[in-house]
């Protein structure tokens, strides 16, 4: 018998739950594209995206996923071989790397491993190498979605500037806007990336590019740039098409209006910032209560400090992280996230790693929940774990 019929619940780190709200807002007629209430709604979506990243900057809507908004990014910052600074503390590091290498643009990586935020000291290093100033842009991770580890944009930001290093600064916010404090402004970042399945709430397809000024003026001969990824006409249109380079993804921004309100005007950003934070601190006390009876248990990064709020990675030890997913999936309705980029398929290991997260429509019950079926199947399949995970997990809500 299993426990599993009933309403599923997906805690992959994306596509994120979506609202009920949002799917209903999507379920609807097409719309005239040439004028009328699109039109206004998508003014207020711009607007709506410029404050969940913090920015006064422009942005640009792309009918893609976050790959999509990688190659958006690249075509627009760079000509064929110029260098970027890649900065790297997990797979989609390497992934935005890759991006920018099979587009000729030649990218030194500096690679902080898979359980390490950036080391300002190492990249301190590799800029004052750059005595030509041939790097353009340094490209970093906000929280990497496979490793879960956060990083400090600003911190970067400083050190650009202290060295007087004119490269601009370019962060991947794909797994962590809408869930962790991000400023882009502020930050002094030049270019962030983000797509809509996370902490936006909204099903894959979109993807979006903010840009400074400083950004477009830098960029404005990069020849990489074609007419589908060119960033200025989508930010500064002359006519509608412009935004989308042709006909508007319309029920995608029905869904994405709706969840904008939701975060911004209704739950507001800082109660969204503090939700995912204490959501995550109860899936931490969890792992730390199971891996007191059990050394194989534990969280990928060390230090709380560097931990991403939307996903948890942890490892669980061979064959017991693939054990327990499929054990959560087939038995219980609950699907977590592999250990994506921890280690290869073909290698033993890879079974031993798994994710839970914890991003955008995510309350107390869900998280709470989540974490008793997962002690239900460490039960059930008899891996060794401490007690008390739930309790503590009840407790770092509480707090």
């Amino acid at each position: 018998m299993s426990l599993a019929h009933g309403r599923p619940y997906l805690a992959i780190p994306g596509p994120s739950v979506m609202p009920d709200r949002v799917l209903a807002a999507m379920h609807r007629a097409s719309p005239n594209i040439y004028e009328g209430p699109l039109h206004d709604l998508t003014r207020q979506i711009v607007q709506d995206l410029k404050a969940v990243a913090g920015t006064a900057a422009n942005v640009a809507i792309y009918i893609a996923n976050g790959h999509g908004a990688w190659e958006a990014a690249n075509a627009n910052l760079f000509s064929r071989n110029e260098k970027a600074l890649v900065l790297a503390t997990g797979r989609f590091g390497h992934g935005w790397a890759d991006s920018a290498r099979r587009m000729g643009v030649e990218a030194e990586l500096v690679d902080f491993g898979k359980s390490s935020p950036i080391a300002l000291d190492r990249v301190e290093a590799a800029l004052m190498a750059d005595r030509e100033h041939r790097i353009k842009a340094v490209l970093m991770t906000h929280v990497d979605t496979a490793s879960s580890v956060k990083n400090d944009p600003a911190a970067v930001r400083r050190l650009l500037d202290a060295l007087g290093h004119p490269a601009l600064l370019a962060v991947d916010a794909i797994a962590s806007l809408g869930c962790d404090e991000l400023h882009m402004d502020a930050a002094g970042i030049d270019v962030l990336v983000s797509a809509s399945q996370k902490g936006l709430m909204t099903p894959p397809g979109l993807g979006f590019v903010w840009f400074s000024d400083k950004a477009l003026d830098r960029c404005q001969n990069s020849d990489l740039r074609t007419p589908y990824w060119d960033w200025e006409p989508r930010a500064k249109p002359q006519e509608y098409y412009q935004h989308f380079c042709g006909t508007a993804p319309t029920h995608h921004l029905f869904g994405l209006a709706e969840a904008l309100t939701m975060l911004l005007r209704e739950e507001g950003l800082p109660t969204v910032w503090a939700r995912h934070s204490r959501l995550a601190r109860a899936v931490w006390a969890a792992f730390d209560a199971w891996g007191a009876g059990n050394p194989e248990i534990a969280l990928n990064v060390a230090d709380s400090v560097h931990r991403g709020h939307s996903v948890t990675a942890a490892r669980i030890g061979a064959p017991h992280g693939t054990a327990l997913r499929r054990w959560c999936d087939t038995e219980a309705g609950v699907t977590l996230g592999i250990g994506l980029g921890m280690a290869e398929p073909a290698d033993p290991a890879y079974h031993g790693f798994l994710r839970v997260a914890h991003m955008g429509h995510v309350n107390a019950h869900m998280t709470l929940g989540v974490l008793a079926v997962m002690e239900t199947g460490l039960k059930a399949l008899g891996i060794p774990h401490g007690a008390g995970a739930l309790e503590a997990a009840a407790a770092a809500l509480a707090d």
